[in-house]
């Protein structure tokens, strides 16, 4: 399975309104061109860009390979022009880059705009909807990671996908935060290659193929919807050397790492007051659920004792603010995972144990974890 194909099975069926939004740089456009070509190989299809010129596309799609007959070209800024091209052909998709630079020349305001984005995207997805095609509507974010333009946009379209990453490398990620032909709990891993953006069939072991063992360096099992995944979380303590201790983390959120540390001073003898902390998610992998809280707060402590891991086991957990480990979803999927990568199990939330998972070591609270799972190498 290719990341086209993915694409196709979250919802761009006929008839449907779907948008896609991204940060620059991460390969949307790549993305998008792999997708007209391999649709252009069974039935017409119309790319649209506002953004760049028909050379430009040209230049990639030449080194994507994609020449299929079938894959028309348009490069304009009018939402009549395309309404008029779709209504007068019979495409099976017609993709838009992007909406922020499509206007209605009935609306005085300039293209970007919360007017020109909800009026251009109703006179489109009327038009979809008329003509049973699909529309794939490109849109750009904001540097908080939310869509740009009106909320309204986001109601008009029957699916929202989203693809994050890193700009300077490392995987990306695919996932539906919207979709009314499926589920949303599916994401597709994918990597850019010279021949496009691909689809990673085992990105766990290609996450942990250079981990070094070392202190702070935990193994967590996390989720990307409904798939488990093994992403290893590095972790640096090191004595401050200003007035006020530094923490920065990335691929997680801050706000939740200055409560864990705060946890941690709280609950266990960790003294983190003057110290610097640094968190680090290998792989650009951008970490949402809970689960990574007892991971991060082993690597901070493994870090700071320059201790290592006892079992070779991966990690998983929520920590709640009286240092208790909580219970999470697909327990049994993440021992799965873990084993298959030659691991021995898991050290997860203490309720999970009681079920008798094989290869489960559970853990009541962070200092039992801290005291019963590190040790000096």
């Amino acid at each position: 399975m290719s990341a086209v194909d993915y694409v196709l099975g979250g919802g761009i069926v006929a008839g449907s309104v779907n948008l896609i939004a991204g940060q620059p740089g991460i390969g949307k456009s790549t993305l998008l061109l792999q997708l007209a070509d391999r649709v252009a190989k069974e039935a017409p299809v119309l790319y649209v860009s506002g953004e760049e010129s028909a050379h430009q596309i040209g230049l990639r799609a030449t080194r994507l390979g994609a020449h299929s007959t079938k894959l028309q070209l348009a490069t304009t800024h009018s939402a009549e022009d395309i309404a008029a091209t779709m209504s007068g052909n019979n495409f099976r998709l017609v993709i838009v880059d992007s909406i922020q630079t499509i206007s209605c020349a009935a609306i005085s305001s300039p293209a970007g705009t919360v007017s020109q984005i909800t009026n251009s995207t109703n006179l489109l997805t009327q038009v979809a909807k008329q003509t049973d095609t699909a529309l794939l509507l490109v849109g750009h974010v904001t540097k908080e990671g939310s869509i740009a333009g009106p909320k309204v946009l986001e109601h008009l379209v029957d699916t929202v996908l989203q693809l994050e990453g890193d700009s300077y490398g490392g995987f990306k990620v695919l996932r539906a935060s919207k979709n009314r032909f499926g589920s949303t709990l599916e994401t597709a891993i994918l990597e850019m290659t010279d021949k496009g953006l691909q689809l990673v069939e085992n990105p766990s072991a290609a996450l942990l193929a250079e981990r070094q063992v070392s202190d702070g360096s935990i193994v967590l099992a996390t989720m990307e919807g409904s798939r488990p995944l093994l992403v290893e979380v590095q972790a640096l303590v090191n004595p401050t050397s200003y007035g006020y201790p530094k923490r920065t983390a990335s691929g997680f959120d801050l706000n939740r790492l200055n409560l864990l540390i705060a946890m941690l001073e709280r609950r266990t003898k960790l003294r983190l007051t003057g110290q610097d902390i640094y968190i680090n998610i290998v792989g650009g992998i951008q970490l949402r659920e809970p689960a990574a809280d007892l991971a991060i707060c082993l690597a901070i402590g493994s870090a700071a004792k320059g201790l290592q891991l006892r079992q070779n086991a991966v990690v998983f957990g929520e920590v709640g603010l009286s240092g208790e480990v909580r219970h999470v979803p697909y327990v049994e999927k993440r021992l799965a995972e873990a084993r298959k990568l030659g691991f021995k199990g898991g050290i997860g939330p203490a309720s999970g144990a009681k079920k008798q998972l094989a290869g489960l070591y559970g853990a009541k609270n962070v200092r039992e974890a801290l005291n019963q799972f590190l040790e000096k190498d």
